[in-house]
């Protein structure tokens, strides 16, 4: 694999862009005005010498039009899409480590769990029938948080969920240390994670181990009245398990911006279930301004032969 210190300077490499249609012009000015001197071509129109790409959600004639990249930029958190693809042997993924996501996410998954807690949505049932029904308030210590997935959006997530006073767990595969939340670690303490928890936040990137982790055995080791709120991926979910332990009365139930297939189906039972709340995959948008700055950054870093953050690990493939 070549060095970063191999990349050539950017002015003499083109940046090949592919992303939603809707969204390029937008990342095609930011990336333009970030480095000036740097060629940026859309993606049907092929830059074969391409070093550098800023992709979401390429396709795999894209990567084999652009045999010479060694740095391929992903534009949102997730890399799953990506990494399921044939890539140049010398490229390495770098994700975008935030780009305005964390903060949008935090106030997503505090919002989540503050309308269950509070029980926001009973009283908006009970607005709409036009009761005046005051209910007693409930106790933190009883509605444990644990927040699966570590990285720079869950650390935000769980730091978030701290200050409004709610025990909070965080699990990851590897060990990390945060104020104010108990970390633990590794398949050997998933278990006692999921017994200490009873809202459970899913954070985790999409992996063959992440697959399905939300499934019957696991949801119904958290404490009884869990709660889901999945912010990560729709296949992680079992969905027909959800649907089961809240028809069981074990789960009192989940917020899902994500889903198994999106849009979801008119048929789905999601859409009716009056124990799930839905939204369109909106709890983090990459704001491009931001990520653009942090791409320019990195790219520079490159150049000068410094690390990158944000380099994905294929072999673990976040």
């Amino acid at each position: 694999m070549n060095s970063p210190s191999s990349v050539q300077p950017a002015q003499s490499i083109p940046i090949a862009l592919c992303c939603n249609p809707a969204d390029t012009e937008a990342w095609r000015r930011g990336l333009q005005a970030a480095m000036p001197d740097a060629a940026v071509s859309v993606w049907p129109a092929a830059s074969p010498g391409a070093q550098t790409a800023v992709v979401w959600s390429p396709s795999q004639a894209f990567m084999d039009a652009h045999p010479d990249l060694k740095l391929i930029f992903n534009m949102g958190a997730g890399v799953d899409a990506l990494m399921r693809l044939r890539l140049p042997a010398q490229a390495r993924v770098v994700r975008i480590e935030d780009g305005g996501m964390a903060v949008q996410m935090a106030d997503y998954v505090c919002h989540a769990l503050l309308r269950h807690f509070r029980e926001f949505d009973v009283y908006a049932q009970s607005a709409a029938q036009q009761k005046w029904a005051p209910r007693g308030p409930r106790n933190r210590q009883d509605f444990p948080v644990g927040v699966m997935g570590l990285g720079a959006l869950g650390q935000r997530v769980a730091r978030s969920v701290a200050a409004f006073d709610f025990p909070v767990f965080g699990w990851s595969q590897t060990a990390k240390s945060i104020e104010g939340v108990q970390c633990l670690a590794g398949e050997a303490q998933f278990d006692e994670f999921l017994s200490k928890t009873r809202v459970l936040v899913c954070l985790l990137p999409l992996t063959d181990a992440t697959r399905d982790i939300l499934d019957y055995r696991s949801l119904s080791k958290l404490k009884p009245g869990g709660y889901l709120i999945n912010v990560a991926r729709g296949s992680q979910l079992v969905e027909e398990d959800l649907l089961r332990l809240m028809d069981e009365g074990r789960m009192a139930g989940a917020t899902l911006d994500v889903t198994r297939q999106e849009p979801l189906p008119p048929e789905h039972p999601f859409w009716t279930h009056p124990q799930v709340v839905l939204t369109p995959h909106v709890s983090a948008q990459t704001l491009v301004h931001e990520s653009i700055a942090q791409i320019s950054e990195k790219v520079r870093a490159a150049l000068a032969g410094e690390p990158l953050r944000g380099v994905v690990d294929a072999a673990r493939g976040y």
